[in-house]
């Protein structure tokens, strides 16, 4: 294992954080608060609680949901895509570094980055309700498992894409509306029966679930279940990944 090229390449992605620290941080921050100030009070003042939860805090889950998703396949995508789109990929692909190790770098660096932001909102979400975690171990283990999952999504994205626009193509048409009705601003039970059922094809529903259970004990689905879809998105974009280095897809061409 070549950990000072992991190492090399980690850093160079952390540093660009710093670099666009308004962007990269600041940003989602500011507009996870300008949600909490809409919903909280717009939708809060006529839904009291949820599973006997106040709307305020039960929307707390799901906000940070929302952002660790666009985060992870944002950096991650734009980390990848970048060395393509000036051709330094190449120096990459031939430089004594297996795909392993570039696999680690960009994806724990885009990991970490959406970490921090989740646990910056966290924070930031203390100001505005109380919160209670009656499960941290759980809450940090979907934090991590969530945020590596879509960062090996949006690395993937980011091969597949061509151009800037394909880049935005699926987390702003596919995963933003999949996690607003993934139930982050709502109970599936709310919602009429035959909704309920559709509901639970969407897989950000079983994300959001887990990680609002490890907050205060309530979700939608069984939290064996919510664990083991997230498993199953793992593995299958493990998979991809190692297909796409196997056969040099959108990399060699």
């Amino acid at each position: 294992m070549n950990f000072h090229a992991v190492k090399a390449i980690y850093k160079f992605e952390m540093a660009r954080t710093g670099r666009t620290l308004l962007q990269s941080v600041v940003s989602p921050v500011v507009s996870t608060s300008l949600y909490f100030v809409v919903f909280g009070s717009a939708i809060g003042s006529r839904i009291s609680e949820v599973g006997g939860v106040s709307y305020g805090a039960f929307i707390v889950p799901g906000l940070i949901m929302l952002s660790l998703l666009t985060q992870s396949i944002s950096n991650a995508s734009f980390g990848i895509y970048f060395p393509k789109f000036v051709g330094t990929i190449y120096e990459l692909l031939s430089a004594p570094v297996s795909f392993i190790e570039i696999v680690m770098a960009y994806v724990g660096a885009a990991a970490t980055k959406s970490t921090l932001i989740g646990l910056i909102i966290l924070a930031t979400a203390g100001l505005f309700v109380p919160l209670e975690i009656q499960h941290p171990v759980w809450m940090v283990l979907f934090l991590l498992l969530t945020t590596v999952t879509f960062a090996l999504f949006g690395f993937i994205i980011g091969i597949w894409a061509n151009n800037f626009e394909k880049l935005q193509l699926i987390p702003l048409l596919v995963v933003t509306p999949l996690t607003f009705l993934g139930g982050s601003f709502y109970s599936i039970d709310m919602l009429p029966p035959v909704w309920q059922t559709i509901s639970l094809f969407n897989p950000v529903l079983y994300l959001v679930s887990g990680f609002r259970w490890s907050f205060y004990g309530v979700s939608d689905v069984n939290i064996a279940v919510s664990l083991g879809m997230t498993l199953v998105f793992l593995a299958l974009c493990l998979t991809v990944v190692w297909w796409i280095f196997k056969t040099g897809w959108r990399l060699k061409a």
